[in-house]
């Protein structure tokens, strides 16, 4: 059942936060204070916006193309860390390799090393100096030349794979875009590509600010977390269109307090999703960094954790504000709030008057008593108006055969 917008009012400030967010009563008016957060918002972007054109980003290996250097970490003489493999390394490239770390964990465990690309020589050369000085032991348990290993990394692939997934990211957005159009309307549809591309820009921008490296990984991760950036939006958006069905023809809340109960009624759910989603992202993570070392589970947990932040912040304060801006446009919408704006005026003009009525009586004027006397006997006289009285009804049964005298 709705609520009115008086009960919506009374309720604010009443109970516990978790209180309110259980209930959804329209408690937190976040449609009210959009102004705030497209302040917030916007400053934000524009933040991703000059990192990403000013600092750039941190391109791995499979982007820019180079020589990739992996060795076991156990040797003969302890543990090979990745400051004894820089030293050899540079000592024997002439050159500092470009990053450096140690994936996997147990006897799996190994030292990476990616640098520009190197030529056979130079390459040759570092695998030697890399076994002569840390002595790397092989799958047969002895020192081992073969355990080092390197591979060469084209930039084309790369290239090839940020192509690929801007034509998926093309044809995501098109589909999106006819089934929001479809499914609930213009509108709609626009407020939720705006957030989208919202959280692109900042996932992309959080990515250039804090120098995470871009792998293959990140962009797929990146691909994975429009889903579900869109698919709490969808679920605001259908509460929306539930409430608002038959709103122009009502008077009892406009279309922005439409909107926001809407997002109340669905708020405890997009947080409990979202928690129930970032779970096994942060043990993904977790497990990625501290178990598994630098790799591609890292990558693409990282990308993730960071993308469905994003989301939930821009399907809860960002979209659902857009649409409301979006739909006043429309003169319908403008002057259904103008006849909800009229009637509480009304409503809130009666009380007055109401209160100036009891306020005006005088108990020691005599007008004004004799008023309040006549009134009292016409509401007692109109209580104890007594029952029509019903006519007799002839008595029936049968006859005694006595003559009435």
């Amino acid at each position: 059942m709705a609520i009115d917008a008086t009960e919506t009012q009374d309720t604010k400030g009443k109970g516990s936060i978790f209180h309110r967010l259980y209930v959804g009563t329209g408690a937190f008016d976040i449609v009210g204070k959009r102004k705030r957060w497209y302040i917030f918002f916007g400053a934000l972007v524009l933040i991703c916006v000059l990192s990403i054109l000013i600092r750039g980003f941190n391109l791995g290996i499979e982007f820019k193309g180079g020589t990739q250097i992996q060795l076991p970490v156990h040797g003969t003489h302890g543990t090979i860390t990745t400051s004894q493999a820089i030293d050899v390394f540079a000592q024997a490239a002439g050159q500092q390799p470009s990053s450096a770390n140690t994936v996997g964990v147990g006897d799996s465990a190994t030292v990476q090393l990616r640098s520009a690309t190197l030529d056979e020589t130079t390459v040759a050369k570092v695998k030697q100096a890399l076994f002569d000085q840390l002595q790397p032991i092989g799958s047969n348990g002895q020192p081992s030349a073969q355990s080092i290993s390197d591979s060469g990394v084209s930039a084309s692939w790369g290239q090839e794979i940020s192509q690929q997934a801007l034509i998926a990211l093309a044809v995501f957005m098109v589909l999106v875009t006819a089934f929001l159009a479809i499914y609930f309307e213009r509108w709609m549809a626009v407020a939720a590509l705006i957030s989208l591309v919202h959280d692109i820009v900042v996932t992309a921008g959080v990515y250039s600010l804090v120098g995470f490296e871009v792998t293959p990984a990140t962009v797929i991760g990146l691909l994975t977390i429009l889903g579900f950036s869109l698919y709490d939006t969808v679920v605001v958006f259908d509460k929306v269109k539930e409430n608002a069905r038959g709103l122009l023809g009502l008077t009892r809340r406009n279309y922005a307090e439409t909107a926001n109960l809407a997002l109340n009624q669905t708020l405890m759910r997009s947080i409990n999703t979202s928690i129930i989603a970032l779970l096994p992202v942060i043990g993904l993570l977790i497990v990625g960094y501290f178990l598994l070392g630098s790799g591609t589970l890292q990558d693409l947990a990282l990308v993730q954790l960071t993308g469905m932040l994003t989301g939930v912040m821009s399907s809860l304060f960002l979209a659902t504000p857009l649409l409301v801006d979006l739909k006043m446009r429309d003169p319908k919408y403008r002057q259904q709030a103008e006849r909800v704006r009229a009637r509480r005026a009304n409503v809130a003009r009666k009380a007055t008057e109401r209160e100036e009525a009891e306020e005006v009586f005088d108990p020691a004027d005599d007008e004004s008593l004799e008023a309040e006397l006549r009134k009292e006997k016409a509401y007692a006289a109109a209580a104890s108006v007594p029952a029509r009285a019903q006519k007799a009804q002839p008595r029936r049964g049968r006859p005694s055969g006595k003559r009435k005298r």
